[in-house]
């Protein structure tokens, strides 16, 4: 039986169809502000085509302005892709549209808020449930501690902005200390998008930006339920930051002394261990019955806290959305290997942070190209 196979888009087709105004406005609407901000002098490369570079640098996962360049010089569709007819722009032109970019930084931000405006009304549920964490960053300069083996500490780095961090290990590479940025996402775990993030240098702590990025979802337009992150945001704040904002927390339980003391562990009477009986996410509470229902009273509420979640630790929602939180880990796999997040070729905080609104703003404008793609009639 003959299998039909769809070919897949070139990148070029996508980076055209990024830019064309009918299908993505939130891009073109970009490039007609930039447009805007234009002096009288040399008109230089058109805003269109250089957007479409930042672009193309992500869709190809090219880490550098240099290689992004001798790439459209040899490529003749994507330099109609992107408008180059009178010239494929120079790396450094591509260098000065960042500063221009930095220089008019809220542009930018708008332009995110259209885009992830738009995918939530492709995906009304999109935002629902999200999984928060931080991953590592390493920085282009000279990372090494020590100037020697046993030598004196290393004083001047390439990158002073960065600084020094932990990070655990993953597959073949060793966990430990680390020089470079963090960036902290909160994602959908329906869709795998980032809805909001942020990079900060290596020795902030994760934590700290857990309810910023809540909040920044939440201006977003999107109606968070539940908060999913790792043990290491198990603590107070965050369990009380997210119920002030009527959202249930979903982390596993740390070892803290009132744990080992087992003031986590469910009332138990002569009948047994009581059960879990509901929750009322009004009052912000959970329900617990005897087993028998022969004491009195035979239920209880109790009032939700980092111990006594709303969403009880040992009940099958909790596991399913706890494993949910891949999501997370996943999207910033994609986004270092497949997307050009890494490895880094800029050094200064406010280049790192651009160079993540780059990148991610080309993953969601090609998700929400994919939503509004007519369908094909048969």
């Amino acid at each position: 039986m003959d299998v039909l196979k769809v070919p897949a888009v070139s990148a070029a087709v996508q980076i055209a169809g990024l830019l064309a105004f009918p299908e993505i406005p939130e891009i073109t609407a970009l490039v007609a502000e930039l447009d805007e901000t234009r002096w009288t002098g040399r008109p230089g490369y058109p805003i269109r085509a250089m957007v479409g570079m930042s672009l193309a640098k992500s869709l190809y996962a090219i880490p550098t302005w240099t290689r992004t360049v001798r790439l459209v010089r040899e490529h003749a569709a994507l330099q109609g892709a992107l408008g180059c007819d009178d010239g494929c722009p120079s790396e450094w032109a591509c260098y000065r549209f960042t500063a221009k970019l930095r220089a008019f930084k809220p542009l930018l931000d708008a332009c995110l808020d259209a885009v992830t405006a738009a995918l939530h009304v492709a995906h009304p549920e999109m935002g629902r449930d999200v999984a928060i964490d931080g991953s590592d960053l390493p920085a282009y300069a000279n990372g090494q501690r020590f100037l020697s083996k046993g030598g004196p500490e290393r004083e001047r780095y390439s990158d002073p902005d960065a600084s020094w961090g932990h990070r655990s290990a993953v597959s073949t590479r060793k966990g430990g200390g680390y020089y470079g940025y963090k960036v902290h996402a909160a994602v959908c775990v329906a869709t795998g998008l980032p809805l909001a993030w942020t990079v900060e240098t290596a020795k902030d702590a994760e934590t700290n930006f857990a309810l910023p990025l809540i909040d920044a979802v939440r201006e977003r337009g999107f109606t968070v339920a539940t908060a999913i992150a790792d043990k290491g945001y198990d603590n107070g704040p965050f369990h009380d930051g997210c119920m002030d904002r009527d959202i249930a927390p979903v982390t596993p339980l740390r070892q803290t002394p009132p744990v080992v003391r087992g003031d986590h562990k469910p009332r138990c009477c002569e009948h047994g261990e009581w059960t879990y009986a509901g929750t009322d996410y009004k009052r912000q509470a959970t329900k617990w019955r005897c087993p028998t229902g022969e004491c009195t009273p035979a239920s209880v509420w109790v009032k939700a806290d980092r111990l006594h979640p709303l969403i009880p630790r040992h009940t099958k929602r909790s596991r399913d959305l706890y494993s949910s939180r891949g999501a997370v880990e996943r999207e910033f796999g994609r986004l270092k290997h497949e997307w050009a997040l890494l490895p880094l070729r800029v050094r200064g905080l406010d280049r790192v942070r651009l160079h993540a609104d780059l990148t991610i703003l080309a993953k969601l404008g090609c998700a929400l190209a994919k939503t509004r793609v007519a369908p094909v009639s048969i």
